[in-house]
């Protein structure tokens, strides 16, 4: 007797068909949301996140315009103060800085400046990282500028069901969104359920993607699938590794992140942008001035490098890999023995030292940098 399966109505999607499908629902929920920026409309932009917007609901919800990030981004200000809610698209993430003066000047502060009574229910999409072979200007991360900004949200998904469920929620906020897609996620997929979409934590809310008991990856947006693969790599090594995927940047969950950190007692940030006052510097002390006490080794940085965006065909150098997210977990002092630099005299860890309470998993060759400067750690 042959036992009949219900379909589910799960299939794979990539994410930006996600992203696509969570601007038109949200397009069809509430009239008030308009999208807007170049080549929205009738191409469906550039990466086709647009696509079937402007047809279903027309020019006038959906709108081509000039080539002026600044005016764009100013049109929306102009918007959100009459009730509508914008959603911006930067074609790429270098694209956006022209738009800084009216993001910072404005869109940041306009909710501060009238003592609540004007909302800035902006979203503004922006394509970011690399990964694709793309030249300066198309693959930057500038997720920092964003950060230091208060009166910003800045979140960032990795996952399909998140790309939708982040997006969704973004719009639906009365505080500006800096909602930044990883270029090289686009075309990843997953089963996804586009008519019931799975309920995903909400802005400011880290998830743990990987538990593990060694040290923990804290990561975000494009370098997520890296710290995974990196993780399940690091098994052969005897290092079981948590992955915390951080979603939200601001608000940040620190909560989820310490407690992690707690559990393992090492930890690595990993991410695409510079490490010279990248995202990572202010993690790795928020980290340690809330896990001092917990912490067996220094919190690491696993980043791209301090320079501008290389050429395409050598972004897998500038890239944080697999390699270099293991070459930093084996720098979080797992020696069973540790040499005092004052005395040359080898304390035992377990000797009431303070430096660990494991054991030395096996030990892995560091080749370069693990910061953001070639050729050596700042």
């Amino acid at each position: 007797m042959t036992t009949a399966v219900a379909p589910t109505g799960r299939k794979p999607a990539t994410m930006s068909q996600a992203l696509n499908r969570a601007l038109r629902d949200a397009m069809a929920d509430d009239p008030a949301v308009h999208v807007l920026g170049e080549d929205v409309g009738t191409l469906g932009g550039v990466f086709r996140i647009t696509d079937g917007l402007a047809k279903e609901f027309g020019e006038d919800r959906c709108t081509d315009t000039p080539l002026a990030e600044a005016g764009i981004l100013g049109t929306a200000v102009g918007m959100a103060m009459y009730g509508l809610r914008p959603v911006v698209e930067m074609q790429f993430d270098a694209f956006a800085y022209p738009a800084l003066e009216q993001l910072i000047s404005h869109v940041a502060r306009m909710r501060n400046r009238t003592r609540g009574a004007l909302p800035m229910p902006i979203t503004v999409r922006v394509p970011y990282g690399g990964g694709i072979g793309g030249v300066e200007h198309h693959s930057d991360s500038s997720e920092a500028l964003y950060m230091a900004t208060p009166g910003l949200h800045v979140v960032t998904p990795a996952t399909v069901a998140d790309a939708y469920g982040l997006l969704r929620a973004a719009i639906a906020s009365d505080d500006p969104v800096v909602f930044l897609e990883p270029k090289r996620l686009y075309w990843s997929k997953a089963d996804w359920e586009p008519d019931r979409p799975e309920e995903v934590p909400g802005i400011g809310t880290a998830v743990v993607r990987r538990r593990g008991t060694s040290a923990t990856l804290v990561t975000y947006g494009p370098s997520l699938p890296v710290c995974l693969e990196a993780a399940e790599a690091a098994t052969a090594e005897g290092w079981d590794l948590e992955v915390v995927d951080l979603r939200s940047l601001v608000p940040l969950d620190e909560e989820t992140v310490c407690a992690s950190v707690r559990r393992t007692g090492r930890a690595v940030v990993v991410h695409e942008a510079t490490g010279f006052g990248g995202p990572g510097g202010e993690l790795a002390a928020r980290i340690t001035e809330r896990c001092f006490h917990h912490l067996e080794a220094p919190v690491l940085r696993v980043t791209g490098f301090d320079i501008p965006y290389p050429p395409p065909m050598l972004e897998k150098h500038h890239l944080p890999g697999v390699d270099r997210v293991l070459d930093a977990v084996a720098r979080l002092q797992w020696e069973a023995d540790w040499t005092s630099p004052e005395s040359g005299s080898g304390v035992s860890r377990e000797s009431g030292s303070g430096f660990s309470r494991g054991s030395a998993p096996g030990a892995r060759g560091v080749s370069g940098s693990q910061s953001g400067t070639p050729g050596g750690a700042r």
